[in-house]
Order: structure tokens, then C-alpha cells, then sequence
């Protein structure tokens, strides 16, 4: 159907919840999106960092596929095939075991059910991380919302604040939106829920004094590794370090939320192991399902435990065609080297950003990067327009901030081509 047909009919039916850019996407492959008219774009948003395989990846299609033909859902109070797998996987990826994150990945595309067995069981002293699948990014940091403020209430120091950051984002829902300490995204749907403090990012004098003055009614401090919706901020190792001492010394707990910088786009499996500070629960959507919608609450075992059957639960979380499309995407990460890969086209695409002039600064991990725009080049939304025109999908956070997500497959020859069309529009 036609570009002009969809504009027709979502104006009168559908609600204005987006400003849309003049394009309909009907097909894709790799790094290329396809258009209406059968125009090609190099696509550096990734659906927002979810096709992190790129589009029409044979990994994605082939599990969607044959689950889709064999069974959809049937609900939680059922065993479904691969959950268990997934969550086994995703436990050895949050210890960055990669040896082991290997063996398993090997064996469930082999299909080889003892191997599975054998590289999922427990080495002695082997930290469990066990999961709760959801439908989102914002379903998943409700259940470590819950998940943390249960646990004080059942096992821990009785609070229930949670400390988040300035300019962080977390999801649209009321609590969400409470937890996302910026003032446009909040002002129009108060009252909010309760129950949070808010803290500048980085300002590791700011937030001692917070624990100074709530003290053990502070439940958990819950951040995102890197800020992405603000602009790709990364948090330093010094307030990482900080947060996680401080909520252990008051008997708390430390939630990253990698709903945008988990799924080894950062380099590493999780960006919380780029800084060598681990979490007590951490949320991760986006990539985790290669976009089918999928979402995971993820939380050491002594900390999930607190659950009970009726705390927690979703009617499509963990449905049958989603836990095969995770198995599937997160098998293809763990065997095809993408940790390494993020890492060496990230800091290729770093360098060759900095190299323009109207850039002022390059920012991120891995292949999540923001870059400021002097003045001169005007709003980074014209930007955005731009270079759609010229062939490349990107993504503006501000009137000066550039946002790049591309898929993990992105090579140096796509960022050169990239690089290129900016310098056009640039000038």
C-alpha cells in the first residue's frame, strides 16, 4: 500500500503519538532498507536498536518462521520450548563467561538437548542469574522496580525509594515516567507514582548525600550505563563504583537498565561489564529478540527468589514465538564474535565522526553514538531530514545531538559511506 494511502488513513485513525518522517518502509535486507517506491536506505537507527541483526537476518526469519508454524503461545502456566535455554544463555552471558556462553549457544543450534544440559550446568560458585520475561523495555524495569522493592520489603532494609538519574529514561508507563527524571516527559500525566529521588548523573557528591539523608529507605539505584535518549551520556566508573557501594552499605540494590545499551552493542554482552561494576538486577528489550517485541527482568538468583507465584506475570511475556526468536538471535551474538566486532567498527566510527568539522564532540560505547553539532549546522532534526533524503536513516535527540544504533552487522565500509553523506549535508 501505497505512502500516500497510509498518510491518509493513519491521519484519521490512528493517534498522533509520533511525529513520522516522509518515508513507509516495506522491505529491508542486512544494513538497506526499502521504501514505497523502491528507494534503498542504509539504516543507522536499527528500529532503535532492535534489529540488531540488521533486517531479513536468516537467523531472525528462520526462527520466527518455524515457530509461527508450529505453535504461538499458550501461556505462562504452561513449560514452553526454549525459555529455559534463554535464560540459561542470558546467566552466562551476565557473568561474561563466554566460554560457556559459547558451548551453550552451539548446542541449542545443534539442537543437541544433553549438550545443552552439560553447558548449562553450575560450575561450584557459579553466580545464577535467573529471568523474567516481558513484552518491553518499560515491562522490564517495571519488574525490577517491583522486583527491588519487593525484595526490601521480603529480605532486605524495608525501603522503597529508588534513586534515578537526571536526563535517564526508562519507558512511558506511569511508574516509568516517575522513574525518568525529565520535566517535559512528566509534567502533562501527574500525579505520578511515588516513591523516587532524583539524582544528577555523575554527581557522586550529590548522590552520597542523598543515601546521607534517606539512608535505608533507599531501595535501589536504578541507571543507565549510557544515557541514550538524552544524547548518549556514559556514566563514569567513578559514579558507577559509587552507586554500587552505596546501596550495598545501606542494604539496597543496583538496577541497570540496558533496555538500549545491553545486547553486546556496547563491546561487551552487558555495557555494566565495560565499567567492571555489576548490578543486582539489570532490564534488557530492544535487540534481545531481533525484533520480534521481547523484554527480560534479570536479577541474581538470591534476589529473584523473593518472587512467588502471583508477584509477577505477563500474558504474551516469554510467549512461545518469542523465547525461539531470542534463542535464535542470542545463539547468532554468542558464536558470531559481535562483542569484538561492536567494539572495533564503534571506535572506526568514533574516529571517522570526529573527523568532521561541524562535529563538536563523539560520545558512546561500542556502536551507540552521539555526536554534538556546532551552531552553524543548524537543528540536528533538519539533520535527520537531510540525510533521509540523501539515504541514510539516523536519529536526532535534540536540536544538536545526533544518535547512531545501526545493527551490529554495520562494517567499516557503511560507516565510511555514512561519514561521507554527512559531510554533504554538513557542509
Amino acid at each position: 500500500m501505497s505512502l500516500a494511502t497510509q498518510k491518509t488513513l493513519e491521519s484519521s485513525y490512528v493517534m498522533r503519538t509520533f511525529g513520522r518522517s516522509e518515508v513507509e518502509f516495506v522491505g529491508g535486507r542486512g544494513m538497506t532498507l526499502v521504501d514505497a517506491e523502491g528507494r534503498e536506505y542504509l539504516d543507522f537507527l536499527a528500529g532503535i536498536g532492535v534489529c540488531c541483526l540488521g533486517h531479513g537476518h536468516p537467523a531472525v526469519t528462520g526462527a520466527v518462521r518455524e515457530q509461527a508454524e508450529r505453535l504461538m503461545h499458550v501461556s505462562n502456566y504452561f513449560y514452553i520450548e526454549h525459555r529455559g535455554e534463554v535464560a540459561a544463555l542470558i546467566s552466562k552471558l551476565a557473568n561474561d563467561d563466554m566460554a560457556g556462553a559459547r558451548l551453550l549457544a552451539q548446542a541449542m543450534v545443534d539442537g543437541d538437548e544433553k549438550g545443552v544440559l552439560r553447558a548449562a550446568a553450575l560450575a561450584p560458585g557459579e553466580q545464577v542469574w535467573e529471568t523474567f520475561f516481558a513484552n518491553s523495555g518499560a515491562e522490564a524495569n517495571e519488574g525490577s522496580m517491583k522486583l527491588a522493592r519487593l525484595y526490601a520489603k521480603r529480605a532486605g532494609n524495608g525501603g522503597n525509594t529508588i534513586v534515578c538519574l537526571r536526563g535517564g529514561f526508562h519507558g512511558r508507563t506511569l511508574e516509568t515516567i516517575a522513574a525518568t527524571m525529565q520535566d517535559w516527559l512528566q509534567e502533562s500525566f501527574t500525579p505520578l507514582p511515588g516513591g523516587f529521588a532524583p539524582c544528577t548523573p555523575n554527581d557522586v557528591d550529590e548522590l552520597r548525600s542523598i543515601f546521607d539523608a534517606l539512608g535505608s529507605e533507599i531501595c535501589a539505584v536504578m541507571l543507565e550505563p549510557i544515557q541514550g535518549e538524552s544524547g548518549v551520556h556514559p556514566l563514569t566508573v567513578e559514579f558507577m563504583e559509587a552507586a554500587r557501594d552505596l546501596v550495598h552499605e545501606h542494604g539496597a540494590l543496583l538496577i541497570a537498565d540496558e533496555v538500549q545499551t545491553g545486547v553486546f552493542r556496547t563491546g561487551k554482552p552487558f555495557a555494566f561489564q565495560t565499567y567492571g561494576v555489576e548490578p543486582d538486577i539489570m532490564s534488557l528489550a530492544k535487540g534481545i529478540a531481533g525484533g520480534v517485541p521481547a523484554g527480560a527482568c534479570v536479577a541474581k538468583k538470591e534476589i529473584a527468589d523473593v518472587f512467588r507465584p502471583g508477584d509477577h506475570g505477563s500474558t504474551f511475556g516469554g510467549s512461545c514465538l518469542a523465547v525461539a526468536t531470542a534463542a535464535a538471535v542470542l545463539a547468532e551474538l554468542t558464536l558470531g564474535a559481535y562483542d569484538e566486532r561492536a567494539s572495533e567498527v564503534g571506535a572506526y566510527a568514533a574516529e571517522r565522526l570526529g573527523e568532521l568539522d561541524a562535529v563538536v564532540e563523539v560520545r558512546g560505547r561500542g556502536l551507540m553514538l552521539g555526536c554534538d553539532l556546532v551552531e552553524r549546522a543548524g537543528d540536528a532534526h533538519d539533520v535527520v531530514a537531510a540525510m533521509l533524503a540523501e539515504g541514510f536513516v539516523i536519529n536526532a535527540t535534540g536540536p544538536h545531538t545526533l544518535r547512531f544504533l545501526p545493527p551490529l552487522i554495520c562494517g567499516e565500509a557503511d560507516i565510511d559511506r555514512l561519514v561521507q553523506a554527512l559531510a554533504r549535508v554538513l557542509g
